[in-house]
């Protein structure tokens, strides 16, 4: 089980808060306070998953880079700001469009891991939800936005998107033959 993270503390904090208000005769703040946290506990999810996803995909082109500080700054500045809402299609329930943008060969592969495992499908479904719908708040009117899930719906999507963020860095590693070990051996192998 991963260690909790601010959304985590974020949804406890906010069911605190609730169950406190149930208890007192603040029936219309209890509601006013409801639909702040699942706006909030919303974008906290999604925000932490951009982060998450950034974050390992330029780790794993710094370890890729060798150290290079002018690869990893290129990525770090064309490739990844501003970017993230760009590598996926959030309408869909597969992440096809963010495999494809390492190549042909990681995309079978990932397709090939996801169709043998429902619980990556439900997660990256999830995770696509969560995005779609963090899309569609700050799109919309945010004050006015008729959210229709429940702080629970999600903190579930949350919780489910997880393994599909947290696969990423064996993903990436099994997608490039096994990382620099292996293709350091290639290349002595072949001389």
């Amino acid at each position: 089980m991963s260690e909790p993270t601010a959304v985590d503390r974020l949804y406890s904090e906010a069911n605190a808060l609730i169950d406190l208000l149930q208890h007192s005769s603040e029936l219309s703040l209890q509601v006013a306070v409801s639909d702040h946290f699942r706006k909030a506990l919303l974008l906290a999810a999604a925000s932490y998953f951009e982060d998450r996803v950034c974050h390992l995909v330029l780790e794993y082109v710094r370890q890729r880079a060798l150290g290079s500080s002018l690869i990893e700054n290129f990525v770090r500045n064309k490739v990844i700001a501003r970017q993230y809402h760009s590598w996926f299609a959030w309408n869909d329930n597969n992440a096809n469009k963010f495999f494809s943008l390492f190549g042909a060969e990681f995309r079978s592969l990932m397709s090939a891991r996801v169709r043998a495992s429902v619980e990556m499908q439900a997660s990256i479904k999830a995770f696509l939800e969560l995005g779609n719908e963090r899309n569609r708040l700050v799109h919309q009117n945010y004050a006015t936005f008729p959210m229709e899930k429940t702080l629970d719906e999600v903190y579930i999507l949350y919780k489910n998107s997880r393994a599909f963020v947290e696969a990423l860095p064996d993903a990436f590693k099994d997608g490039d033959g096994g990382g620099a070990e292996s293709r350091s051996d290639k290349v002595t192998h072949d001389q």
